[in-house]
C-alpha cells in the first residue's frame, strides 16, 4: 500500500502540464514515464505516430496515468514547429512545463527543407523556437519552466562563418556546437524574461545509451557499444530533466546549467555576451520568428 507522503509526492505535478519534444524513446520517454507518476499531465511530441502511440502504451501501464497526449511533429521543419505550436495553443489554454528534449547526431551533412544543416536545427533551433513561440502561454500560466538538454560534449566556439557546415561538416563539431548554442540560449534568454515567472535552465544528462546510435558510422557503432556497458540507462539519464521539471528547490533559480542535478560550470565561451548577442540575432534571421514586439509586450504587462 503506497503511503502518504508517497502519495503526496506521487500528485507533486497533478494539474501541470508538461510538454516533452522527442518523448518516443530514449531519455525523453524515461522523462516522460517520471512526470506521468508525478501526476502530470503530458503532450508528447514525436515525429512518427506509430512510435509514439506504442510509447503511450507502454507509459501508461507503466504510470496508470491516462493524462497523455501525442502532437506529431518534425522538428527540422520550421513549418512544423510552427503548426504544432498552433495545435497545441488550440487544445490547451496552459503550459506549466516546456522540455526541449529532442535531438539527433548525424554522421552526414544534411540540410533541412528550410536549408540550414540538421543537427543545428533540431538540436538548437527548434529549441529557440518553442522557447520563444510558447512563451506567451508559460507566462500565463506562471510559475513555468523550461528545460533544455544539453550536453557536457560543447564546442569551444561558434562558427558563425560556416553554421551550415559547408565548408567543412564533422559529426563531433556539429553536434557539439549546437549543444553549446543551447546552453548559450538558455543564459541569454534567462536574462530577457528575468521576472517573468518563467524559468529556463538546461542540463547535462550523463552519457546515455540511447537509439542515436544508429546514425554513428560502422566504426563509430563498435566503439559505442563497448563504452556502452558503462553508460546510464535513459531512466537514469532522465533524472535531471525530471528534477529541473518538477522540484520546488530550483522555484525561482533561471539561467543555470547543471549536472547531476547540481549547478556546474559551461565553457568559458558560453558566457561571452557578444557569442550570445550575435547567436540570438542569427537564431532570428535563420528563424524568421518575429517575437521582439510580442515579448517586449509580454515582459511589460508582467505585473
Amino acid at each position: 500500500m503506497m503511503t502518504k507522503t508517497e502519495n503526496n509526492k506521487s500528485n507533486i505535478m497533478k494539474g501541470k502540464i508538461c510538454m516533452i519534444t522527442g518523448a518516443n524513446s530514449g531519455i525523453g520517454k524515461a522523462t516522460a514515464i517520471g512526470l506521468a507518476k508525478l501526476g502530470a499531465t503530458l503532450v508528447l511530441v514525436c515525429r512518427d505516430q506509430a512510435r509514439a502511440e506504442k510509447a503511450i502504451v507502454e507509459i501508461k501501464k507503466k504510470t496508470s496515468n491516462d493524462s497523455i497526449d501525442i502532437i506529431i511533429a518534425d522538428l527540422s521543419s520550421q513549418k512544423d514547429i510552427h503548426n504544432l505550436v498552433s495545435e497545441f495553443k488550440k487544445k490547451y489554454g496552459q503550459l506549466h512545463v516546456l522540455i526541449n528534449n529532442a535531438g539527433v547526431n548525424l554522421n552526414k551533412h544534411t540540410l533541412t527543407e528550410d536549408g540550414i544543416e540538421t543537427t543545428f536545427a533540431v538540436n538548437y533551433l527548434a529549441q529557440f523556437m518553442l522557447s520563444i513561440l510558447f512563451f506567451d502561454i508559460l507566462k500565463k500560466s506562471a510559475p513555468a519552466r523550461i528545460v533544455n538538454v544539453a550536453s557536457s560534449v560543447q564546442a569551444k566556439v561558434i562558427d558563425f562563418d560556416d553554421l551550415n557546415g559547408e565548408k567543412h561538416y564533422s559529426q563531433l563539431k556539429a553536434y557539439a556546437q549546437s549543444k553549446l548554442a543551447v546552453i548559450v540560449f538558455t543564459y541569454e534568454f534567462a536574462q530577457k524574461i528575468c521576472g517573468t515567472g518563467v524559468s529556463i535552465n538546461c542540463l547535462h544528462p550523463g552519457y546515455v545509451k540511447t537509439n542515436m546510435i544508429r546514425n554513428f558510422r560502422p566504426f563509430v557503432k563498435y566503439f559505442y557499444h563497448l563504452v556502452g556497458l558503462f553508460m546510464k540507462s535513459p531512466k537514469r539519464g532522465a533524472k535531471s530533466s525530471i528534477y529541473l521539471a518538477s522540484n520546488i528547490d530550483i522555484d525561482g533559480v533561471s539561467g543555470k546549467y547543471f549536472k547531476k542535478r547540481k549547478e556546474a560550470k559551461s565553457v568559458k565561451v558560453s558566457y561571452d555576451a557578444t557569442v550570445s548577442k550575435q547567436l540570438w540575432d542569427v537564431s532570428v534571421k535563420l528563424t524568421k520568428v518575429d517575437f521582439k514586439s510580442n515579448l517586449s509586450q509580454l515582459i511589460e504587462n508582467k505585473t
